[in-house]
Formats: structure tokens, C-alpha cells, sequence
């Protein structure tokens, strides 16, 4: 039997999801706007064009984007097939030379026999249904207001974002627990408490607040800034408004009694924990549109995180996403009563997804692939080890236990701690590399025996 499924979006993650069901022997038609409709950051009308950096980050067998590239070669991606062969000289990372990559990507999917372009903009997700046994969607973060709008209609108007604002994410294993305390608000400090406190003098403050309001920002575009600042104000925006803002708002220390002291600090910064075994904690409420190297210079002014190690920088721009933890399982199909009414089931893919990330996208086109294919063929598709980087964030994204969810990349800081735990940061990058690859080995050899794995 021959099925069919409708992909929307041309981007690396719907690229990567019809190449890899074409090659599974499912027809597919791929629905892309461009160039019919562009988007403000679009150049060409090619698919799988990079509009940000040609960097896919590091290739370092010890980082989380190291072994996310493990994972797409070892399960046979065809986009990673030509990352590699574009690439660039680029150090110790993987950077292509974006006009060649997608060309290339181009090339593969229109010259394949089981894939249809569509250059046309889909807007009727009941239909796309009726017309097909999946539907695959991948238009990512500057979905058109058309597509947005059928897709609130299957989700609720609150369940999809149209913009970023994601505070930093610092591990906590460089945090100085020396400087900062345990504490919520207006609770006995021996208590203990939800959050971590780093606490500022007066002088410590001034200094931050200088070195802030001078800090270089990233320039907004202007379809950017018009939602973000409205929705959500940068901490380098409250401290232009006033040297003392910030601790009137995120840095305020009512509340909190420092235990060095004795008494209530001048300001404090409260961290959240970001995972629920406490590796990687958020600074709440600091969402910023500095650079990432100014986040890193500034941010490790704050009393505590001198040697901060960033799990993920702050982020502020327009990003279309879906509150996965409500609205994903981890087949990433869509789980909304109103979806399961349509007559074919409804996955998501890339960005509109939730994750951040070149990678990350491919690898969920990858995921959503082996997916469809199982559940079109009536097989059992291997649980993802949580040990795996993309394991490890799939289950975070899909976790409803987790609350105002932003886009994430894969880290070390959502992983499962080691046991015995590992002190040395080299040491247990190398044991998270080693106990990933494990379980990469074992998934597949689990979807070789589903006959899942690609020919």
C-alpha cells in the first residue's frame, strides 16, 4: 500500500522529514510559500535555507551538539549527508557554505521520484488532512498568519506563541554556592527553599547596572521588535528606564535575608531550577537582547556566577512555537480533541515544535519520519532514550510537568545525572558522551528490529 503525507514548510526540518519518508516508500507532498510568498528574513526560494549563522555548531564527540550530530549520521540523515559534503573549514565545528547546502538540499528532494514541491502557501490544515494519511506540520518560526490561525483554531489561541523571550540558563555546577543561598521569599532562610539568591551590595549593583546599559544588543528587526518589546521587556530595557528599576522588579530583594549578613541584601537575583533533578537553573526574569558574549561578560558580574557555564543564552526574537508539553506527545503528534477530529493525525516538527537549533530541527524532521512511518505501518516505534541528547530533549519538551515552556537546544543541563556522580566537567562530559552513544547503539538496533531504520 502507497501512503501519502502533506508536509508544510521547506525548511531543514521539513526537508529532512520528506527525504527520509521518500526513502521509506511514502509519497509525499511538500508545501513550501516561498517564492510565491516571502518571509523578512528569506533570501531565495530554496529549501532548507540558513537565514542565521552557516554555523550547525560544535562537532566535538564530548558536547551535547556533538553527539546530536552522532545521532543524525548514525540514523542516516540526509541532510547531515550534505552538511558534510558543503562544509567549510570552521575549527572545531560543523559550518557550511550555506548557497552550495541548499542547492543541494534542492536538488535531493525535487529530483526524488515520491516527492511533490508544492510552491504554494497552505493554510487549510482540514483539508491537508482530507487529501492525506499524515500531516507533517514544519513551517517554523515565521509560520504565515494564515497557517497560524487554522493552527489556534486546533490548539486554543493561548497554546501558540509568536515571539521568544527566554532568560539564560546557567548549569549548576558553576554556580558559587558559597556567595549564593537557598531561600524563598518571606521563609525562614533554614528552610531552605525553591530558589537560589545571589545577592548584591550597593556596589556590586552599580557596577552591574553600568556595565549593563553599555553592554552591546542585538539589532532587532523591525517585525521583531514591534510584538517583543510590547509583550516583554529586556532587564538592559528596565535599567535604562531607571538605575534603580531593576531592583524594583527582577532583582528585588523583599523578602530574602542574606545568611553572610544577617540582613536583606541591596538587590537579588533569584534562580529557578530549570529541570527537575536540578542541573541547569533559569535567572528569572532576565530576559535580554544582548549578544550572547555580552550576556556572558555581564551576567558573570552577578555576585555567585563568576564562572556561570551557560546551558543556554537569552533569546528575544519573533519565533512561531506551540506549547509542546500540552500539546505534543512524544511521537510528536499533535494531541489537541479538536486535532483527533480531522481524518489523518497531525505531527509537528522543527521550531513550531519548540526546540532551537539547525540540528535540532533536522533531528526532529528525522524523529517525526520514523514516527509517521511506524504509525502509517502499524509498528512499534522504540522508545528514545532519555540518555541520548535528542532523548533528553524530547522528553523536556514533552514533559507536562514543565511550565512556561521556551524553546530549548540540547545540553548537558537536561540530561539525567550520572551515578555515581562526576565532579571533573571533562570527566562527566566524556561519561555523558560515552552513556549517550550507549544508548544510541541500543536504539538502533531496536528500530533495525522494527524495521524502521532507513535502506
Amino acid at each position: 500500500m502507497t501512503y501519502h503525507v502533506n508536509i508544510v514548510g521547506g525548511g531543514l526540518a521539513g526537508s529532512e522529514a520528506a527525504l527520509d519518508l521518500a526513502d521509506r516508500g511514502i509519497a509525499v507532498s511538500l508545501w513550501e510559500m516561498r517564492p510565491e510568498r516571502r518571509t523578512p528574513v528569506h533570501h531565495t526560494g530554496g529549501l532548507a535555507e540558513l537565514v542565521c549563522s552557516n554555523s550547525l555548531k560544535s562537532t566535538k564527540p564530548d558536547s551535547a551538539a556533538g553527539l546530536l550530530k552522532e545521532e543524525l549520521a548514525a540514523l542516516g540523515s540526509p541532510l547531515m549527508e550534505e552538511a558534510l559534503a558543503t562544509a567549510v573549514a570552521a575549527g572545531g565545528a560543523l559550518a557550511v557554505d550555506r548557497t552550495l547546502f541548499s542547492r543541494a538540499v534542492t536538488e535531493r528532494v525535487e529530483a526524488h521520484p515520491l516527492i511533490e514541491v508544492v510552491r504554494r502557501e497552505a493554510t487549510d490544515i482540514a483539508a491537508l488532512a482530507r487529501g492525506a494519511d499524515a500531516v507533517v506540520l514544519a513551517s517554523g518560526p515565521l509560520t504565515s498568519d494564515g497557517l497560524s490561525s487554522a493552527l489556534m483554531a486546533l490548539t486554543g489561541r493561548d497554546a501558540l506563541a509568536f515571539y521568544d523571550a527566554a532568560a539564560p540558563v546557567v548549569m549548576a555546577d558553576s554556580i558559587d554556592r558559597e556567595r549564593v543561598f537557598r531561600q524563598s521569599r518571606y521563609e525562614d532562610a533554614s528552610a531552605g527553599g525553591d530558589y537560589l539568591n545571589a545577592p548584591f551590595s550597593r556596589e556590586e549593583y552599580e557596577r552591574f547596572v553600568d556595565e549593563l546599559l553599555c553592554a552591546e544588543r542585538v539589532i532587532a528587526k523591525d517585525f521583531e521588535s514591534r510584538e517583543l518589546f510590547q509583550a516583554c521587556q529586556p532587564i538592559e530595557e528596565i535599567a535604562r528606564a531607571g538605575r534603580d528599576a531593576p531592583r524594583f522588579g527582577a532583582l528585588k530583594p523583599v523578602g530574602l535575608t542574606d545568611p553572610r549578613t544577617g540582613r536583606r541584601p541591596w538587590a537579588a537575583l533569584q534562580l529557578r531550577a530549570e529541570d527537575a533533578c536540578g542541573q541547569s537553573y533559569n535567572l528569572v526574569g532576565f530576559q535580554t537582547n544582548l549578544t550572547f558574549p555580552e550576556q556572558r561578560r555581564v551576567f558573570r558580574l552577578i555576585p555567585g556566577l563568576e564562572q556561570a557555564e551557560f546551558a543556554r543564552y537569552g533569546v528575544m526574537h519573533r519565533n512561531t512555537f506551540l506549547d509542546a508539553p500540552r500539546l505534543l506527545d512524544d511521537h510528536g503528534r499533535l494531541v489537541s480533541d479538536e486535532a483527533r477530529t480531522l481524518g489523518a493525525p497531525i505531527y509537528v516538527a522543527g521550531q513550531l515544535g519548540g526546540t532551537e537549533g539547525y540540528c535540532e530541527a533536522i533531528r526532529s524532521g528525522l524523529h517525526v519520519a520514523l514516527a509517521v512511518t511506524a504509525d502509517l505501518r502499524g509498528r512499534v516505534l522504540p522508545p528514545l532514550p532519555p540518555d541520548t541528547v535528542w532523548g533528553a530533549l524530547l522528553a523536556y519538551a514533552t514533559d507536562p510537568a514543565t511550565t512556561d515552556y521556551q524553546p530549548m537546544h540540547v545540553n548537558f543541563g537536561i540530561l539525567r545525572p550520572l551515578d555515581p556522580p562526576v565532579r571533573n566537567k571533562r570527566e562527566r562530559y566524556g561519561a555523558y558522551a560515552r552513556r549517550a552513544s550507549e544508548a544510541l547503539d541500543g536504539y538502533r538496533i531496536a528500530l533495525e528490529a522494527a524495521g524502521l531504520m532507513a535502506p
